[in-house]
């Protein structure tokens, strides 16, 4: 299934925050792709803001993997662009962070994708230059 939304900046964005809140219940690993700047990490914080997050939340370029308390309970955010293998995510832990059941968010997923579950939302911000807006193209399997 696809879904596609349009948003003039992300900072307006109720139609995106609804349509992942509806895909919550259902889904665990959002996998973020898009070029550098795109909005990634902003988007991410925008959805944990709307998760009940209220920590001061950074991409976890460095330490790989930020946990953030919210209404919803535990949400992860991983920035994988800095691995060099997908073995590296194994050694951190990758899969007894999937066992918990958290929402997981995840940047740079290209690096690891033969580790990510089949029921993954593939998530693609695409930027048009001209006007800055975003369109999102969310991919899942019904």
């Amino acid at each position: 299934m696809q879904r596609i939304v349009s948003v003039p900046a992300l900072d307006q964005c109720d139609e995106l925050k609804s349509t992942f809140k509806s895909l919550y219940a259902d889904r665990q690993v959002f996998a973020f792709r898009g070029d550098l700047g795109a909005g990634k990490t902003t988007l991410i914080k925008i959805l944990c803001a709307d998760l009940g997050v209220e920590d001061e939340m950074s991409s976890p370029s460095f330490s790989l993997v930020n946990e953030y308390e919210g209404d919803a309970g535990t949400i992860l955010h991983l920035d994988l662009y800095r691995l060099k293998k997908p073995e590296e995510l194994i050694d951190i832990g990758w899969y007894d962070y999937l066992d918990q059941g958290h929402i997981t968010f995840v940047e740079w997923p290209e690096m690891a994708e033969e580790l990510m579950p089949a029921d993954t939302v593939d998530v693609r911000i695409q930027v048009d230059p001209s006007s800055d807006a975003r369109t999102l193209t969310l991919t899942y399997e019904p």
